[in-house]
């Protein structure tokens, strides 16, 4: 071309989450039967909306008016219901102007991203969630920059490193903290959420608050929206519908920026991101709709309350199927619907495989690892290939850290126990392989 065509930053926009798909994908056409932990769709795992939501749903079809444009900002209907979800909280408060609506939180995250200075940098929490780390990586042709969590500490930050790399990191304008966590399944304490703050105030950061799973924590675990710890700290929260309606194809998530005018450079940004939204004319406007509707619904409360404790039912039996295992570090999750597992140091290494039994799926599992650099990633494909579980190298999560990550998220218990079964056998196996081949190899 005349021109080179590609941003620098697009190397960075590789999504295993999904890419590994491609490799399961394969496996099937030979027969093999998968078990999906790759990604967090409820819908994918059977879960069943319930037939009060999917009569909201019929109604909003058969107004006129939801087959029109919305408002740029979103429905202003639903911003004011969402401003007064936030504010009846206690913490900071804002209006219908501090909300706006986006086709998903993968376009929200997509437009926070975009818009900021090459040079300015937020720094989020590693391991990472693809899309944030991917999209800020993008933005400034540089490796993402992330924070610790601890798995020797229930997956709490390690707030030394965070301060230390905002303190000789001038180009840090933002912390962003996922609270429910995705990956690990961690939720933040209270403490914790105050001492970032606190790190923001200190260096004049924004904070950034990915909620989607705000209505997902269970076994009896409390945290706060980042509104009820900010102060007078500038921030955004953002949420959506997709987990726990659940309707991920609703694609339906929105800001609410907090103290947009505590700071004119935040409050420049935050109408960037309107401005952009203009553009495009405005997101969805059934779901938005939708939105008050259902979480006012008389039944909503209490469909929240059985899935939250289905989820923590499911984390009980994952727990005791993975947790004594002595190869991994196992940490029981109380929010969202995903754990990360970690291999303990020496435990995995590049001569470890599994058996399979088919020669025709062998050879690519065989293809598949030999371009594999990391340990882990080896894992997840002999795992798949001679198990069908398909589940995600945690070194595609920006750690250095080796492990993978798995759902909460199967419905059937029989098809729960028989996944993890599988998980767990794959890990004796695969960590004690090396050992037998050497065995092996003296016999012979």
């Amino acid at each position: 071309m005349r021109q080179v065509l590609l941003h620098e930053g697009s190397r960075q926009l590789d999504y295993e989450i999904r890419d590994i798909v491609k490799k399961a994908e394969a496996l099937q056409s030979h027969g093999q039967k998968i078990f999906w932990e790759n990604i967090g769709d409820p819908i994918l795992k059977h879960a069943v909306v319930p037939a009060w939501i999917k009569e909201i749903l019929t109604e909003l079809v058969n107004e006129n008016a939801t087959y029109g444009y919305c408002h740029s900002k979103g429905v202003l209907e639903t911003r004011q219901y969402v401003a007064q979800k936030n504010n009846a909280r206690g913490g900071v408060q804002i209006t219908a102007d501090d909300v706006l609506f986006f086709n998903g939180l993968g376009d929200a995250i997509g437009k926070l991203y975009q818009f900021l200075n090459p040079y300015s940098r937020v720094i989020g929490p590693s391991p990472a969630y693809s899309t944030h780390s991917a999209l800020e990586a993008a933005h400034s042709n540089k490796e993402p920059l992330t924070y610790n969590l601890d798995p020797e500490n229930f997956w709490y930050p390690d707030l030394a490193d965070l301060r230390l790399k905002v303190k000789y990191n001038p180009n840090i304008v933002g912390i962003l903290i996922i609270n429910p966590d995705n990956p690990t399944g961690m939720v933040y304490p209270v403490e914790i959420l105050e001492q970032i703050v606190q790190i923001a105030k200190e260096f004049n950061l924004f904070l950034i608050s990915d909620e989607i799973y705000t209505n997902i924590i269970y076994n009896g675990v409390t945290t706060k929206s980042l509104s009820e710890v900010l102060g007078d700290v500038p921030g955004i929260a953002m949420k959506g519908i997709s987990k726990d309606t659940p309707w991920p194809g609703s694609r339906c998530g929105w800001m609410e920026f907090y103290n947009r005018k505590a700071d004119p450079q935040f409050d420049a940004y935050c109408s960037t991101l309107e401005n952009a939204k203009m553009v495009e004319v405005c997101s969805t406007t059934l779901p938005q709709k939708a939105l008050p509707r259902i979480q006012e619904h008389p039944k909503f409360k209490e469909y929240l309350a059985e899935r939250r404790q289905e989820i923590a039912d499911r984390s009980e039996i994952i727990s005791k199927l993975l947790s004594g295992i002595p190869y991994i570090t196992f940490n029981k999750t109380n929010g969202a619907f995903y754990n990360t597992i970690v291999f303990k140091d020496g435990a995995i290494n590049d001569k470890q495989s599994l058996k399979i039994a088919d020669a025709k799926i062998k050879q690519l599992a065989e293809e598949w690892v030999e371009k594999v650099d990391a340990p882990d990633k080896r894992f997840v494909y002999y795992l798949l290939a001679a198990k069908g579980v398909c589940v995600v190298p945690l070194s595609s999560f920006q750690s250095e850290l080796r492990g993978f990550r798995i759902t909460l998220l199967e419905e059937n218990k029989e098809v729960l126990q028989e996944t993890f079964g599988k998980i767990a056998d794959a890990i004796n196996e695969f960590c004690t392989s090396d050992v037998n081949e050497e065995v092996e190899a003296h016999i012979s």
